[in-house]
């Protein structure tokens, strides 16, 4: 497994230069192996790959192509980790981490993705994977009992979809680590670049890079990231899975990764500068944004977190039926699922990715039908904010 570069280089630095692996004429950045298998001169040369004493190409829907390669490393590099493997997808990614890992049974802390929820719920029982549910967060004492029983996996994500509640990484690891138990983290909002979930005691992270890690909405991949010795179970389930990321859009997140320190920066200062101004608007009964001071995790995301992000939730007042028309409304913020991409995006929780849930369920879940999820895009802040004001309609006396 190859070794990260130092972990001193700064995030941008990682971003361009976190591959080792080299074209052998000379290409700056990892060509596309379009290739479905790799020859060698003799049996000698391939032993030394099949049996594991050098990591090199082999065939593809094993991952073992150098396209690959060259990804897997750059995103261990931001991430701080011994290694990664990348995923057809997010949820290739976590249902190959709960198989490998989720065995003794899995604690959830907190707000889940969808798909992930009805992962938990409906297909992992089937195969005797069992899920115990903490939507509050991270309660010490029910963790404590949970661990006590033998739970061996804690999954959590932070910042969370859609509330973006804060869950301290650092007391549930140190929790979980007392019991045997693991920590994984599904960092898709908070991205490599503005939390470093392992160095915090994770010991995986899981990705949709389909979200920012992409950035412009054209692939659909997942990444997990950790030391070797955790996600080497994960590859032979990947492997036989056939879950493994194809060449053409590893090289297509490669390319991405080198702008997204910077296009991190853009989504989280437009984000925090239309969180500011729709605080007190009267349209809106919450803003939800982490950068606020008024957000409860705003002091846990200030020492977790390196920035805010780009995703914020404003909860309309009038309920389901006003957020509707402002969504409607909306001329730059496209209606679409889906965030992190260059383009802004708004999602009604209870018409999409929560729609599944009962309305009981989604208010114990603190997810109100008036809803609506921004993902801030890199467009001029100004027009962002105008076309915002101009869906939520004229305020009072103007």
């Amino acid at each position: 497994m190859p070794q990260t570069r130092s972990p001193h280089l700064g995030p941008a630095t990682r971003a361009i230069h976190g591959q080792q692996q080299r074209d052998a004429f000379g290409s700056p950045h990892m060509p596309i192996y379009d290739t479905t298998t790799f020859a060698y001169p003799d049996t000698a040369a391939l032993l030394e790959v099949t049996e594991g004493h050098h990591r090199g190409p082999l065939y593809s829907r094993y991952g073992l192509n150098p396209t690959l390669f060259a990804l897997e490393e750059t995103l261990a590099s931001l991430e701080g980790a011994e290694a990664a493997w990348a995923f057809s997808s997010g949820m290739a990614a976590i249902s190959t981490l709960f198989l490998s890992h989720g065995r003794r049974g899995i604690v959830c802390l907190g707000e889940v993705y969808g798909g992930t929820l009805g992962l938990l719920e409906q297909q992992l029982p089937e195969l005797g994977i069992e899920t115990h549910f903490m939507p509050e967060g991270h309660d010490p004492d029910t963790l404590e009992r949970l661990l006590a029983s033998g739970a061996g996996l804690v999954y959590l994500e932070t910042p969370t979809n859609p509330t973006l509640q804060l869950i301290d990484i650092a007391a549930v690891a140190e929790q979980a680590h007392r019991h045997g138990a693991l920590v994984a983290v599904d960092a898709t909002f908070a991205t490599p670049i503005n939390q470093q979930s392992l160095a915090l005691g994770a010991d995986i992270v899981v990705h949709s890079a389909t979200k920012y890690l992409g950035g412009h909405s054209d692939l659909t991949a997942g990444a997990v990231m950790g030391p070797a010795r955790l996600l080497e179970p994960m590859w032979r389930w990947r492997q036989n899975l056939g879950s493994a990321l194809s060449p053409q859009i590893a090289s297509l997140l490669s390319r991405s990764l080198r702008t997204l320190p910077l296009r991190m920066q853009r989504h989280e200062a437009s984000a925090q500068a239309i969180a500011e101004a729709l605080l007190d608007h009267p349209a809106i009964d919450r803003v939800l944004y982490p950068g606020l001071h008024s957000h409860p995790g705003h002091s846990l995301a200030r020492r977790q977190m390196r920035g805010f992000g780009g995703m914020l939730t404003l909860e309309i007042a009038g309920g389901r039926a006003a957020a509707t028309a402002v969504a409607d409304r909306l001329a730059l913020f496209a209606l679409a699922p889906s965030l992190g991409g260059a383009e802004s995006l708004v999602t009604q929780l209870c018409t999409t990715s929560h729609a599944d849930l009962s309305a009981e369920e989604r208010t114990r879940r603190g997810i109100s039908d008036g809803m609506l999820r921004l993902s801030v895009g890199l467009e001029d802040v100004e027009d962002l904010l105008a076309d915002l004001l101009q869906a939520l309609g004229p305020e009072p006396g103007s």
